[in-house]
Formats: structure tokens, C-alpha cells, sequence
């Protein structure tokens, strides 16, 4: 009795306030779902976790975007970086005595000559930037750390895109003259200069007092970064002039007395096994790593393999470093994620699907359940496209509301995987808004055969429906 008074006030707007027609019909359809709450419910759990699920995915994928980005600034995007290779001898005991009949093949190693010939011969480079990196030890007032001083030029700091925060970079006339002067990382600065300016004042690295002219902005990288890429924690470094290295400290591209005498006891020396155990991999290299910074990205393999070819014969045909296109290696990660996002968007559509099915295995149900009801509508007035709206807005909230909740629930995921697994998720107003477009498409897909089969019913045949 009680829904008949309902159709009738729903009849009364239909006939006398067409403009409130529309209200009317939604006004029916979330009386539906309220009298069938855990029914609602249960059938919008598809929608929840398929919409949990895009937000998810997501997330991932443009955390991995955005971790790509960070790491093409940190290696520079069109930057080709070249390290030394340290060899060392290896085969069987019966060989050594073929091998010292041969005539073993003179390598300078990387040097800065090498730099000054790949800026002066290779066309479309910006610069070639070396840097030298020695383990030592930074001392001031009682404290001690171990660090790494970085020699390096005036190239560097543009190539990994450091910024200062006081102070100066290093000029001409230091690298001319190989002055002892320092640009120190945050880290540097914070450990030994707590409440003093550090610019002007002196930190002794290794064997050497160097006067500090710059302090560095604080980088953060992340671990993951520091294993996959082969980068170092920039802050705890200690950056001088490579001229003041070499100078200063040391240059192993130098042959000293001690060389002299070291290779002089090992031909003296009895060729045993325990001699071979002994023996280990001398680094020659003058320096440890180049940059070179290219002007077009597009040329940029093709320059990676004449950069390649030119230090293979500087280096009389001995392969003892390694040309690296941070950039190829970037793209071959990107493509990885992406593979593995587009696995989690066919999962989250799956899933997506499975619950615009359930709905509308509901709704056709419910139209069974409900044909003496649509009787009733129909004929104090309702028109098929009443029922059409009616039952299009049942299908609809339930999508709608599973979508509300699986995007809850998308963020709650996504921060417990930032949390747990260490991977950078972001969420962002696109991918909400693509979630919630999602599941009101996905309502009005999957609800329109249900609605259509209701609003289909014969008025005389569902009065007569028990």
C-alpha cells in the first residue's frame, strides 16, 4: 500500500511538473537501492576493486615516470659517460709462458688528453668533462669522515646540474695555477661546519688543507638509484679543481720510483701460483669517468660509437674502458615499467568488467523481482522512458558508489605499496577523474539492457505478475 502512495505521488510530478520528472525517477531508483542495501553493496565490490585497482596503476606508473625523469637530470639526457676499465690477466698456468713471448700492447688509459681530443675532433659536442675520484679522509676540528674528493672542471657542474647554495664555482685561474680550493657537498657542511659559514674557512682532505669557496645544494637521491645507476651520494663529496688533484694528490698516469721498482721485483720474481694470487689489477687511468655532453639528442648513439672508435685507437686497439648512454639505459627501463603497467591496467579492466557484469546480472534480476512494481508505474503514467531512467540510475549510483570507494580504497593501496615495496607512487586529479569517468560509463554500459528489458515490460501482463 505503502509503495502504491509512492507511485501515485511520483505520477502526480510526472503529470503536473514535467520539469520534475527527472528528480522523480532518482528519487525511485535510491529508494530501490535502500531497500536492498548489502544487495548494492555486494554487486558494486567488482567496481571497487577495479577502480582501486586503475588508481593503483596509475599511481605506479607515474611514480616510475617521474623516477625517470629524476634520473635523467641526475645522468644528464643527453649526456654519453665513459669509465675505465681495469683488466686483469686471466687463463690457464700453461699459457703464461705464450703470453710473455707476445708483446703485450702500450694503453695510456683514459686521460685528459683523450678530453681535449674528443672536444677538438668530434663535431656536435658540447664538452668533454673529466673527473678524477680519490678515497680519503675529511678532517676539521676533532671530526673525522671518510669522503671521496672529486677532481673535476668547470664542465661538471653544468653536465650533473648542481646548484649552489653560497659561495662560488671554481674560476680560471684556479684550474691554471692548481689552487687548493674545495666546493664541499650539504652533507660536508653540516657535519663540520655546524654553526659557522663555511666560505673561506679551511678542511683538510687527505694530506692537504683546502680552502672552501662553495657549498653545494642539498641533492637527494634515493638508494635504488645510487645501486642501479652507479651513482654515489653526492653530498658527503668534496669537489676541487682536477689540475689540483693531479698536481697535489695524485696522478697515476705518471710512472713513479715505486713503479719502477715494483715491476722491476715481478720479472724478478718466480712465476708460482702464489705470486698469481698476489698480483692485482693496477689502475693507470689519469682519470675516472667522462662526460660528454652532446648537442643533439638524435645523434647521440652515433656519436657514442665514434667517440668509441677514435679512443680504441688513441689507445693503440686495447678496449680498457666503457661507453655508456645513460639515456638508452633510461628508455630500456621505461619500456620495462610500461609493459608491467599496461599488465596492471589489463588486470584492473578485467576486473572492471567482471563487476559491470555483475550489475547487470543484478539489475536483470531485480527486473524480475520488481515486474508487478513497474506495472504499477506504468500505469498511473510512467513512460517507458521513465523506467529507462529509473532503472538506469540504480545501475549508475551502484557504479558510482563502488567508484567513490575503490577510489578510497586506490589510495590506501597505493600508500601501503610506497610504504612497503620502496616504489614511488603519485597520484594525481587525472587518474581520479579517469577512475570516477570510469565507473559512471561502466553503470550506464552495463545497466542499459536491464533498463531497456524493463521498460519493455506489458503493462496488463506485470499487473498480473505474482
Amino acid at each position: 500500500m505503502i509503495a502504491v502512495h509512492k507511485e501515485v505521488i511520483i505520477a502526480f510530478f510526472l503529470r503536473f511538473k514535467p520539469s520534475l520528472g527527472f528528480i522523480a525517477n532518482l528519487f525511485t531508483a535510491f529508494d530501490a537501492i535502500k531497500r536492498n542495501k548489502l544487495r548494492s553493496m555486494l554487486t558494486s565490490l567488482g567496481i571497487v576493486f577495479g577502480v582501486a585497482s586503475v588508481i593503483s596503476m596509475l599511481a605506479i606508473g607515474r611514480g616510475a615516470q617521474q623516477e625517470i625523469l629524476d634520473q635523467m637530470k641526475l645522468l644528464g639526457a643527453n649526456n654519453i659517460i665513459i669509465t675505465p676499465i681495469i683488466e686483469q690477466d686471466e687463463g690457464k698456468v700453461e699459457e703464461d709462458n705464450q703470453k710473455l713471448n707476445e708483446k703485450k700492447k702500450f694503453s695510456p688509459g683514459l686521460t685528459l688528453q683523450d678530453c681535449a681530443a674528443i672536444e677538438q675532433t668530434v663535431p656536435s659536442i658540447n664538452y668533454a668533462s673529466p673527473e678524477v675520484v680519490l678515497e680519503t679522509n675529511a678532517i676539521r676540528e676533532g671530526l673525522k669522515r671518510s669522503t671521496k674528493l672529486v677532481g673535476v672542471d668547470s664542465n661538471f657542474f653544468v653536465s650533473s646540474d648542481y646548484q649552489l647554495e653560497k659561495g662560488s664555482f671554481f674560476s680560471p685561474v684556479h684550474f691554471e695555477r692548481s689552487i687548493p680550493v674545495a666546493v664541499i657537498g650539504h652533507a660536508v657542511k653540516t657535519k663540520f661546519f655546524t654553526r659557522e659559514d663555511p666560505i673561506g674557512k679551511q678542511i683538510k682532505c687527505g694530506k692537504l688543507w683546502l680552502t672552501v669557496i662553495g657549498v653545494m645544494k642539498e641533492r637527494s637521491i634515493s638508494k635504488q638509484n645510487i645501486q642501479h645507476l652507479g651513482l654515489r651520494d653526492y653530498n658527503f663529496d668534496i669537489y676541487s679543481p682536477v689540475t689540483t688533484v693531479l698536481l697535489r694528490y695524485k696522478n697515476r698516469s705518471l710512472v713513479t720510483r715505486r713503479d719502477v721498482q715494483n715491476a722491476s721485483r715481478g720479472n724478478n720474481s718466480n712465476n708460482n701460483n702464489d705470486d698469481d694470487q698476489q698480483k692485482k689489477a693496477v689502475n693507470y687511468h689519469q682519470i675516472d669517468r667522462m662526460v660528454v655532453s652532446v648537442q643533439n639528442t638524435e645523434q647521440i648513439r652515433t656519436i657514442a660509437e665514434v667517440i668509441s672508435r677514435m679512443l680504441q685507437r688513441r689507445h693503440n686497439g686495447i678496449v680498457d674502458f666503457s661507453v655508456t648512454v645513460p639515456e638508452e639505459l633510461l628508455k630500456q627501463e621505461q619500456r620495462t615499467k610500461e609493459i608491467f603497467n599496461i599488465v596492471l591496467g589489463a588486470i584492473a579492466s578485467i576486473s572492471l568488467i567482471v563487476g559491470g557484469i555483475g550489475i547487470m546480472n543484478i539489475m536483470l534480476a531485480s527486473v524480475m523481482e520488481r515486474t508487478k512494481e513497474i506495472g504499477i508505474r506504468r500505469a498511473v503514467g510512467a513512460t517507458r522512458r521513465d523506467i529507462v531512467i529509473q532503472f538506469l540510475a540504480e545501475a549508475t549510483t551502484i557504479s558510482v558508489s563502488g567508484g567513490i570507494i575503490g577510489i578510497i580504497l586506490g589510495f590506501i593501496i597505493s600508500i601501503v605499496i610506497e610504504k612497503t615495496a620502496g616504489i614511488i607512487t603519485i597520484i594525481t586529479l587525472i587518474s581520479v577523474l579517469v577512475s570516477f569517468a570510469i565507473s559512471i560509463t561502466i553503470g550506464i554500459a552495463f545497466g542499459f539492457f536491464p533498463a531497456k528489458r524493463a521498460a519493455e515490460q506489458d503493462v496488463i501482463q506485470s499487473l498480473r505478475y505474482e
